[in-house]
């Protein structure tokens, strides 16, 4: 639920740097040590007594190129790690896994408090220092603040992108072993990164296809649902996959599929490379993730026979929450009031889905079930309306400025 890649250069470096940064707890509470001119800092990811942990073994770092050295030795709660600042995640990965052989990546960091995020850790937020030349404060007129943000949130968009072809092909590769259970795993991880960018993406089609020809329309070939099926195209992406998950099994017909969503998520990426954006732009698309929030994923559509709809749900706030984060230092200019009123409503619907977490269930959050939807979609319906009614106001504001 908060953003994506934005420190260095490439969109897959700053994954790392939110992992690394990621430590919920720290071993100790020193300055990191230097070696081949970098800070470097162990994160080592644990499951204990006491709940799973992100054990940083330095809560501090000189300003300049800091080393991350990242270990899962034991965690299956914690599939995530972000790097935050004034609420857009500057650096984050994804679909953590035990096992997995160390990583390590290096990054140039200027000084300033970082918070961290680790959810589904016993201590989820905490500070990370980095101490000596400050990273330079936002400046110029609100226009410049604003163009700056659009190529920051597209840096964003890509790496999500990026992101999802990686989580799509591990779901095909799961779904190819037979693993009912490893596959359904690989769904809930790989679901929610187009959940975060949908708006941005849905309406790219294939060469020689036109706009009502769901055959050739990547949306529907991709997130097609049973509510929005069309007979002469049938099922076709991630909810046909989830439909034979939790139905039938694995059959041929599912390999068939997740090959095939592989593919169409892989060419989604190649035609969203280079999109470019207005600020509109991204307070539209804000808008648009909230109002699927009420339309399919509250109501329990969109994720039918898994109910995963929390996850989605998630997902739709994030994103909607990165557009405005990079937003924000223009809009501060243009409104403060309203800057601090929408930032405000986006911690208050953070807190209500922190609720639904639960470690023990794919994706990391409780299922959506007939009773769940029954005790609460009414007071999540009217929390997610507290905040698209200020977050509406920012297009026209930012369009015009």
């Amino acid at each position: 639920m908060r953003p994506t890649k934005a420190i260095v250069s490439t969109a897959a470096g700053i994954v790392g740097l939110a992992i690394a940064l990621a430590g919920c707890s720290a071993a100790t509470p020193g300055g990191a040590s230097r070696s081949h001119g970098a800070a470097q800092v162990t994160i080592t990811l644990t499951s204990g007594g006491s709940g799973d942990a992100c054990m940083l073994d330095a809560s501090t770092a000189a300003a300049g190129p800091v080393t991350f050295t990242i270990k899962n030795s034991s965690s299956t709660a914690i599939t995530e790690v972000e790097l935050l600042s004034d609420q857009r995640i500057i650096g984050e990965k994804e679909n953590l896994a035990p096992g997995l052989k160390p990583t390590s990546l290096t990054l140039t960091l200027g000084g300033g408090t970082y918070q961290v995020y680790c959810p589904g850790a016993e201590k989820e937020l905490q500070d990370f220092r980095v101490t000596g030349k400050a990273a330079s404060t936002p400046g110029g007129s609100a226009s410049a603040l604003l163009t700056k943000g659009t190529q920051g949130y597209a840096r964003y968009v890509a790496g999500v992108l990026s992101d999802m072809t990686t989580a799509v092909a591990a779901l095909q590769k799961a779904v190819d072993s037979g693993d009912v259970d490893a596959a359904k795993a690989a769904y809930a991880l790989a679901r929610p990164f187009y959940e975060k960018v949908e708006s941005d993406v849905d309406g790219f089609l294939l060469p020689g296809t036109g706009p009502t020809d769901n055959t050739g329309n990547l949306d529907y070939l991709i997130d097609m649902r049973a509510s929005n099926l069309d007979p002469a195209v049938g099922w076709h992406g991630f909810h046909a996959v989830e439909r034979d998950l939790w139905t039938t099994g694995i059959t041929a017909n599912t390999r068939a599929q997740a090959a095939e969503l592989t593919a169409n998520v892989t060419k989604l990426a190649a035609l969203a490379k280079g999109l470019t954006y207005k600020p509109e732009d991204l307070a539209n698309g804000a808008a648009d993730l909230l109002d699927e929030v009420q339309a399919n994923k509250i109501t329990g559509e969109e994720e039918l026979y898994s109910h995963l709809d929390i996850v989605d749900f998630a997902a739709n706030v994030e994103g909607a929450q990165q557009a405005f984060a990079y937003l924000r230092p223009g809009l501060t200019k243009i409104d403060a009031g309203l800057t601090k009123q929408v930032a405000a409503q986006f911690d208050k619907v953070n807190a209500a889905l922190d609720a639904y977490r639960d470690p023990g269930q794919a994706g990391g959050y409780k299922v959506y079930d007939a009773a769940t939807r029954a005790a609460d979609a009414g007071q999540l319906s009217r929390l997610v309306q507290s905040l698209q009614t200020p977050l509406s106001k920012i297009a026209e504001k930012v369009a015009t400025a």
